[in-house]
């Protein structure tokens, strides 16, 4: 059975302008489940992080400033995000929730959760919404577990996985993946094991070409033993914050790209939501969807 990590943990009390659409993870989980696609038995709470397993990430100092509420008001402007024990709870309970969709994966072949993909997280600092990096956490969880000894990191948000990349640089168990905007947040990108950069408008038929040509290939020079795929849609036109052209049926194909090669390869996945920023929240919590209902197609 798919199992989906979901706490109402993951909602935080935020103005109705902030840019980050907070009320999207309970949004989608009501859809899935009204719509048939899921049932209740189908969600779990994964609970929260251990210490331990956020350090194995994140330094010390860090971590505590966090913990304590102490980081300083530049610190928290560049996280954007009210920093209160909420934040932290959500961070812990997100975090856990990709971590146990990780584990999930390893017997099912494929766990999700609601929520993750918090990739702009870096050893020592959080930035652009992300306080811990989940895929992070859980990956380097897998390997100190020695559950598995190569790990592919597949991150399609429309923003590049700096934090990811800067957290994984120069260790070849895991191969970093991140396929983004040129002309987006991050200004100053960090090196992922592959980057690629797409162009201002890039739409549905550049973008699936350059992604199926790429994607094969990688899994054939890397081996994976498991995939994390950072499905972010914030690459529709129809996004705020994203500068590409995608329309939420090329959007769905990318998901299905990803999935159906891991299903088809037999290669474990654990797939987190990411961002998404369009006008209309039905934009964004229809292409959300449209990635667990193709997870439960190939999956089921």
């Amino acid at each position: 059975m798919l199992k989906i990590a979901y706490s109402d943990r993951y909602l935080l009390n935020l103005p109705p302008d902030h840019k980050f659409p907070i009320q999207k993870y309970a949004l989608v989980r009501d859809q899935l489940l009204y719509e048939g696609t899921i049932t209740a038995e189908n969600l779990f709470d994964a609970g929260f992080c251990t210490d331990e397993q956020v350090l194995a990430v994140h330094t010390a100092e860090y971590w505590h400033k966090v913990k304590t509420l102490t980081l300083s008001e530049r610190e928290v402007r560049r996280i954007g995000l009210p920093l209160n024990e909420r934040l932290v709870e959500r961070s812990l309970s997100s975090s856990a929730g990709t971590l146990q969709a990780a584990i999930l994966a390893l017997e099912n072949g494929i766990g999700m959760n609601i929520a993750g993909g918090t990739h702009h997280a870096f050893t020592d600092r959080g930035e652009g919404f992300c306080v811990l990096n989940d895929i992070a956490i859980a990956a380097r969880y897998l390997l100190r577990k020695k559950l598995v000894q190569k790990i592919l990191v597949v991150d399609l948000d429309v923003h590049q996985g700096n934090g990811t990349a800067q957290i994984f640089s120069g260790e070849e168990a895991v191969f970093t993946f991140s396929m983004h905007g040129a002309d987006n947040y991050p200004l100053k990108k960090e090196k992922s094991d592959l980057d690629i950069a797409l162009p201002t408008d890039t739409g549905d038929a550049a973008y699936l070409k350059t992604l199926s040509e790429v994607l094969p290939q990688l899994i054939t020079e890397q081996q994976p033993e498991f995939v994390f795929f950072q499905a972010g849609v914030d690459v529709l036109a129809t996004d705020k914050l994203g500068k590409l052209a995608l329309t939420r049926q090329g959007c769905k194909q990318r998901d299905e790209l990803v999935l159906s090669a891991c299903a088809r390869l037999q290669i474990p996945v654990a797939v987190s939501m990411g961002g998404g920023y369009s006008h209309r929240m039905a934009d964004i919590v229809e292409a959300h969807c449209n990635t667990f209902r193709l997870a439960m197609t190939l999956f089921g």
